[in-house]
């Protein structure tokens, strides 16, 4: 079968040493393409010393995590269609048709308790427009656990237009699709799979870029690292797209693994202490009513003004558009009243209410938040198309799709690698065993330090490198004692 197999991955092949290096793994740009370097020590230096380490890391970080971080892309890049999902599926929950004013809050709520009679009211979110409808949303016995129930309620007529099963603020269709893409539908326990993905994926990214940049190239071929070559064959063609593709999506990646780390099941625990430890948690605006009213205020002495008082009263505050009000948690605490504009510019701003007395007691605004908050905020919400809308989802696709592409050409030049003389299936040679052993000390003991601390914090990057580690040390040695008693 060897006869099909095309010429250029032949000449690849006999090219490779003894030892296994790959015969590209410094390629350079001469003329119209890359060519084998010339055979022979590689050259003193840092980096000819850690680019083997780097290239035997990104091969088979791509070849084992590769499937994990697909998945991850296949079912984001579903989720940025969610938007325009929920408004076609539940247009007759979300929308009405604007005429004359709008019915008081507290008929709105009254109605959709009638009809959700065994809930208890968590929330209630107006619309940002006159074409929107109010949610009004419960926790109810029997649901899963962080679902609600909603009822949507028209502002004009307070008639409830349907009931539907919630998670947060997300709708059906984006909360199986969000299940789908975080844990495949298997419970905390699928967290890992997109946890690691997320741990992996900064790795891929930051080894294959130092691998393209890196690579010495001819002053007059340096276009060949922002553009994939024209007429290369094989897998020097498909190098060149998994290259070039990678480097311009690879800030967009980047932030991706980074933001998705922030919500990760055990990476996200440790990151939050440590925005809490530097001062940059997210704030929440005081609850707690002042002294001189706590004897006064509240349900038990003089009553509750009314929800149309609390959103008359934040209004006057200046919290417009998507605003949600939740009631008092307990006795002798506040309403809160916050913005839910997370498209840009963000509003975020908070006041608490007086139920007593409809007074503000307390505001807290989004320009008051620390920088890590804000800069956590922002990513969370571009990381889930919110942020810059429609933009914001078609860049999202975008990087999904190239992401898509590059799991999918580093797997073809795997199996470009394979040998074509021996016959039968084969898998494509790996980068030589052994790359950090010419590591020089002051490189190898600082950079085992760094991982040792990434590893730490983040253990699905840890203990997956650990267990490689530890299989790529027996395989070696067991090798090494069989090529001995062959001896």
């Amino acid at each position: 079968m060897a006869d099909s197999r095309s010429t250029s991955v032949e000449a690849e092949e006999a090219a490779i040493p003894p030892n296994g290096v790959q015969a590209d793994a410094d390629p350079t740009l001469e003329g119209d393409g890359f060519v084998t370097p010339v055979k022979g020590p590689a050259a003193p230096g840092i980096w000819s010393s850690l680019r083997p380490l780097l290239l035997r890391l990104h091969f088979y970080a791509g070849i084992l995590v590769g499937p994990f971080i697909l998945v991850a892309a296949l079912t984001g890049l579903v989720y940025t269609t969610t938007p325009q999902l929920e408004s076609a599926l539940y247009k007759h929950e979300l929308k009405v048709a604007p005429r004359g004013d709008v019915d008081s809050l507290a008929s709105q709520v009254a109605a959709a308790r009638r009809a959700v009679p065994d809930g208890t009211v968590m929330s209630v979110s107006l619309g940002a427009g006159r074409t929107d409808s109010t949610r009004v949303v419960f926790s109810k016995p029997g649901l899963p656990a962080d679902y609600t129930l909603t009822a949507f309620v028209d502002p004009y007529d307070h008639k409830v237009l349907g009931t539907l099963r919630t998670y947060g603020q997300w709708l059906p269709v984006r909360a199986w699709l969000d299940s789908l893409h975080r844990t495949l539908h298997l419970g905390e326990f699928g967290r890992n799979y997109s946890e690691l993905a997320a741990s992996w994926l900064w790795v891929e990214v930051l080894g294959g870029l130092a691998l393209w940049i890196g690579a010495p190239r001819t002053r007059q071929r340096l276009r060949r690292v922002l553009l994939p070559r024209g007429g290369a064959k094989g897998r020097r063609r498909t190098m060149s797209w998994h290259g070039a593709v990678g480097l311009w999506v690879s800030v967009g990646l980047l932030g991706l693994s980074a933001t998705g780390l922030t919500w990760s099941a055990h990476a996200g625990t440790s990151i939050g202490e440590i925005q809490d430890a530097l001062g940059g948690s997210t704030p929440a605006v005081s609850t707690a009513l002042p002294a001189a009213d706590a004897g006064t205020s509240g349900t038990a002495a003089q009553g509750d003004v009314g929800i149309d008082a609390v959103a008359a009263a934040a209004n006057q505050a200046g919290l417009r558009g998507l605003v949600v009000i939740t009631p008092p948690a307990e006795a002798g605490s506040a309403y809160v009243v916050k913005e839910n504009t997370r498209t840009w510019p963000v509003k975020q701003d908070s006041v608490a209410v007086d139920p007593g007395t409809g007074k503000v007691t307390a505001t807290l605004k989004f320009d008051d938040y620390p920088l890590l908050a804000k800069l956590t905020r922002w990513g969370i919400d571009a990381h889930m198309g919110l942020l810059f809308g429609l933009a914001n989802q078609i860049a999202l696709a975008l990087l999904a799709l190239g992401l898509i592409a590059m799991i999918l050409w580093g797997y073809r030049m795997w199996w470009l690698r394979r040998p074509t003389k021996s016959g039968g299936a084969a898998f494509g040679r790996p980068p030589a065993r052994g790359a950090w052993r010419r590591l020089p000390g002051v490189i190898l003991a600082p950079a085992v330090v760094v991982i040792a601390v990434i590893g730490y914090y983040v253990p699905l990057f840890g203990l997956p490198l650990l267990i490689f580690l530890a299989v790529d040390l027996i395989v070696g040695a067991l090798r090494s004692r069989r090529g001995r008693g062959v001896a």
